[in-house]
């Protein structure tokens, strides 16, 4: 059995019935557009599914973040200690940090990882649609060459940059290399620029990001190369979907001393409210609205005498 099927059946579920959907609504069954709606419907199911790990992810980066000036406390405690117990030492702490915050430097890859498995299956999808094959359940082998076969501005959902001499193919997938790497750096960059304190900016998480930076849209471009239409679609309006995810975020929820943070607090201000911090374990902190007192009333001397008899 496929390794993948676990993963290709719901998949083809998905991408048929809407492919089904808009075939409904009038679409041409085998116009490349009506299986590019269905890559989006795709990618909205799979988007959609992915919020609460994606929300994880966020606070996860948050507190990392807030961990931050304690790491680097810890990195100069054992600056120049390269003995094995002093590296078990500093490696035990920094874990025990990592609990305390309930955070993980491995947290922003997440939402990518678990999507991995969706760009296999499409492309294993589309190799099968290559060879005029069925999938494993719902794409049936017509509808498998009708997704290969159908075209967009000429361009076959089923051919590569690499692998195709039409100039229409090399068009569109240029096109499409450029917007997924655009689209993976600005997103990357809109987090380094507006979400982040300047206080940790020269630690060793933030250099790492500032490595992801320019390293993913690269890898993005060079891999985008060998990936048929369809499946760069898919990622494609997966990277929108991230950026505008991410401005959600930002806005709404951002770091703690960053730019973001600042500008939401001026915003905030402006409507008369203000808001809690995000703690390391992902409550919000609560503000305490400022207690009314009520004025005294004056009391007459006639009152006062009465009352005090």
């Amino acid at each position: 059995m496929d390794w993948l099927y676990i993963v290709k059946w719901p998949i083809e579920f998905v991408l048929v019935n809407f492919h089904s959907l808009f075939t409904f609504l009038g679409l041409g069954a085998n116009d490349g557009f009506t299986w590019v709606l269905a890559v989006v419907g795709l990618v909205v199911v799979v988007r959609a599914a992915l919020i609460p790990l994606f929300v994880k992810q966020i606070i996860s980066q948050r507190n990392m973040m807030v961990v931050q000036p304690e790491l680097q406390k810890l990195q100069k405690k054992y600056k120049g200690k390269n003995d094995p117990e002093s590296r078990q030492a500093f490696a035990k702490e920094q874990m025990e940090l990592y609990k305390k915050y309930k955070t993980n430097p491995l947290s922003s890859c997440l939402p990518l990882l678990v999507q991995m498995p969706v760009f296999f299956s499409l492309y294993s999808v589309l190799n099968s649609a290559q060879h005029n094959e069925a999938g494993v359940g719902w794409l049936t082998k017509a509808l498998a060459t009708s997704f290969g076969n159908s075209s967009v501005f000429g361009a076959p959902l089923k051919a590569t940059f690499i692998n195709s001499d039409g100039i229409e193919v090399k068009i569109v997938a240029a096109l499409m290399i450029i917007l997924m790497t655009a689209s993976q750096f600005i997103t990357q960059r809109q987090i380094m620029a507006k979400n982040q304190n300047p206080a940790v900016m020269n630690s060793q998480y933030m250099q790492t990001q500032k490595i992801m930076l320019y390293i993913f849209p690269i890898i993005f471009a060079i891999s985008g190369v060998a990936f048929p239409l369809g499946v760069m679609t898919y990622w494609l309006v997966s990277n929108f979907w991230t950026m505008g995810q991410q401005f959600i975020v930002i806005r709404n929820m951002p770091t703690p001393g960053s730019k973001a943070h600042d500008e939401r607090e001026a915003r905030l201000a402006k409507r008369g409210k203000s808001s809690g911090i995000l703690l390391a374990s992902g409550e919000p902190e609560l503000v305490e609205e400022p207690k009314t007192t009520q004025r005294a009333q004056p009391v007459s001397k006639s009152r006062a005498k009465k009352q005090t008899k």
